[in-house]
């Protein structure tokens, strides 16, 4: 079957595909692993052939601070309002008059809506999500590969690296 929009997938990247390349460090931070590129990179070694690999990937979440009702209320109400202030705002923009009467709308209609977007959410959990938190993903180590043809040049530079 032929795609009448010609080859669409011409210039798209293809899919996803393991790293390849040699060893040529290994290391326990991700800064770590970049302060090794970027030294290579100072000593004109062709970085275009490297690459930082995550390994043991883990998915991190850290907890922040317990939710309760009004933590929950006081938040929505917050965010609700900056939504209308600047909804308000851009109103008054195009409405002839006073700008007071638009921001005042905006103010009342952005609480309205922060309120119920933030409370029918946590209610909907039944208490069984009380705490607020963000999602990282981690790597164990960070391995940094190379082209096997500049491989030995670059553990060589890399050694010199007193990490």
């Amino acid at each position: 079957m032929t795609n009448p929009m010609g080859n669409a997938n011409r210039n798209r990247p293809g899919l996803p595909t393991p790293p390849s390349g040699w060893p040529i460090g290994s290391y326990p931070t991700y800064a770590e692993a970049q302060r090794a590129v970027d030294y290579l990179a100072d000593n004109q070694f062709p970085v275009e052939g490297v690459t930082i690999v995550g390994v043991d990937l883990m998915q991190v979440e850290r907890v922040l601070y317990r939710l309760t009702w009004g933590k929950v209320i006081g938040g929505g109400m917050v965010s609700g309002a900056w939504l209308g202030l600047f909804l308000g705002l851009l109103l008054s923009l195009f409405t002839s008059g006073g700008a007071f009467g638009p921001l005042i709308v905006g103010l009342v209609g952005g609480i309205i809506f922060g309120l119920i977007s933030a409370t029918i959410p946590y209610a909907a959990t039944r208490g069984q999500r009380d705490f607020a938190s963000t999602m990282q993903l981690v790597a164990g180590r960070y391995d940094v590969l190379c082209d096997p043809k500049t491989a030995e040049q670059a553990r060589d530079m890399l050694a010199r690296l007193a990490i």
